[in-house]
């Protein structure tokens, strides 16, 4: 693993008016078979593994991830069109919400719930 840390950070501006600025800290380079964990003050984690052929981007959707307390949505920018994977932290629902709200997305899908995943799993096997 090579941390390369950004000082002072890259610093932009994101988002729906009022733009926020993000904080660009650095990058992290792992080689295949490595992880990295994210923790959060209340100790839920986030973990990405780099694989040979890229990288597995979370943790099992329906199994390890929410037992992090972390909830992943496939949501859609509904300005840009562009869809994100947004992971909700336990206990923050109110500002997940708001969030959404002022930055026009939508939510397609709760990715850790079973019905949502089977509509998904379904939807791809009918277009083979």
């Amino acid at each position: 693993m090579k941390i390369t840390r950004l000082n002072p950070p890259r610093k932009f501006l994101v988002g729906a008016p009022p733009q926020i600025t993000l904080s660009d800290c650095g990058s992290i380079k792992l080689n295949p078979d490595e992880q990295i964990t994210f923790l959060t003050d209340k100790k839920s984690q986030y973990d990405i593994v780099k694989k040979e052929w890229g990288f597995y981007a979370t943790p099992s959707l329906n199994g390890r991830l929410p037992s992090f307390s972390i909830k992943p949505f496939l949501v859609k920018n509904l300005d840009s069109g562009r869809f994100f994977i947004l992971l909700l932290e336990k206990g923050k629902d109110n500002i997940f919400e708001e969030y959404c709200k002022n930055e026009n997305i939508a939510v397609i899908a709760e990715l850790d719930d079973q019905n949502d995943l089977s509509k998904i799993e379904e939807s791809v096997k009918t277009k083979k």
